[in-house]
């Protein structure tokens, strides 16, 4: 079949399928995918204060000449480094979600479908088979692993504070102790805030500047509020919550300006002070965690990182997003192994 009877066909292909096909053109042509230049960005970003050993942190770096690596999409060449100190070689990719990657065609897609929050089956299926879906479990808490590293700067101005809490959850765990296994998520059998519950504390000012995590099981307590943002608060910041008490003690105790909102929603606004944006933002995470029916607890840190990432990027599916995404995710050191995210348990 020559050139011009495949254009014919592919005339005769939906929209989808056209997709498709563009895909796979792109990931078996050399030079021409958006990764490669995702790569050139990574070397040039991690690279930009002086080479660095990945292993003992010394700048004696030397270049150690170039190796060949056989991927799916062809031969890829590979700059390799030595530290004279440790006397350990290592690449650009070392110790970031890339390293060892067979397929790194597919890596630019993949977080196309993180941003769009496909399921990790659709995005196998998407894939044409390449990859399974348990490959992309690993992939996909790798880069989360970098992302949760993003930090959080200072606060400026207003910044209104609430918890809102998820199902503990052991999803993926063979054999549950305390209690019998749930499904899809389940409900817990106590009323009100227990143990069941794990808290989740999120703090933004009027700047979008958000900060996200996971403080424990039950109530949130003041000693872990301070743990948690005590690093990101001066007493230049008015602090919006609601009126639960652990809030005002940790407002009192750093001589913070305080406004209380009660839950009873008589008084919602005073003047430029109130939780509004917060609250707004606790809906949109719910309503866009309940597609994965039930979190593992364990990962949920994870699964904050990758909210608070595309939730800043507007969901805006662009190529500068996907490219900054897989960036941003290799300039963090990720050392977490296939093994070590599967036994991994969670610890507060």
């Amino acid at each position: 079949m020559d050139l011009k009877e495949l254009k014919k066909l592919a005339e005769t292909l939906d929209d989808n399928s056209k997709r498709e096909l563009i895909y796979f053109l792109q990931s078996r042509t050399k030079g021409m995918s958006a990764q490669v230049r995702a790569i050139d960005e990574i070397q040039e970003q991690k690279h930009k204060d002086g080479l660095v050993c990945p292993h003992c942190t010394a700048h004696a770096v030397v270049r150690f000449g170039k190796y060949t690596v056989q991927t799916r999409a062809g031969v890829v060449k590979r700059q390799r480094y030595r530290c004279k100190s440790c006397l350990q070689t290592f690449y650009d990719l070392t110790n970031t979600p890339l390293q060892r990657t067979r397929r790194p065609h597919l890596w630019v897609r993949f977080i196309e479908f993180m941003i769009e929050g496909y399921s990790l089956r659709k995005c196998a299926a998407e894939l044409l088979g390449e990859v399974t879906h348990v490959t992309l479990f690993y992939w996909r808490h790798k880069i989360l692993a970098a992302l949760k590293q993003i930090p959080t700067e200072a606060f400026q101005g207003i910044v209104e504070m609430d918890e809102t809490y998820f199902l503990f959850s052991e999803k993926g765990k063979r054999s549950i102790v305390e209690r019998k296994p749930r499904k899809r998520g389940g409900k817990s059998k106590l009323r009100g805030i227990s143990n069941d519950q794990v808290c989740v504390l999120v703090a933004r000012d009027r700047q979008k500047m958000t900060y996200s995590g996971v403080l424990g099981r039950g109530r949130i307590k003041t000693t872990k509020l301070d743990e948690a943002i005590g690093g990101h608060l001066s007493d230049s910041n008015v602090l919006c919550t609601d009126s639960w008490r652990a809030f005002s003690s940790y407002a009192n105790s750093k001589g913070l300006a305080h406004y209380r909102f009660k839950s009873d929603g008589k008084q919602r606004v005073k003047g430029v002070y109130h939780i509004q944006n917060v609250n707004s933002y606790h809906s949109r995470l719910k309503k866009w965690m309940d597609r994965f029916n039930g979190v593992a607890t364990k990962y949920l840190q994870h699964y904050l990182a990758w909210f608070r990432y595309i939730d800043s990027k507007e969901y805006e599916n662009t190529s500068s997003n996907k490219k900054n995404m897989l960036v941003k995710s290799c300039l963090f050191t990720v050392e977490d192994t296939n093994k070590k995210l599967r036994l991994s348990a969670y610890s507060c």
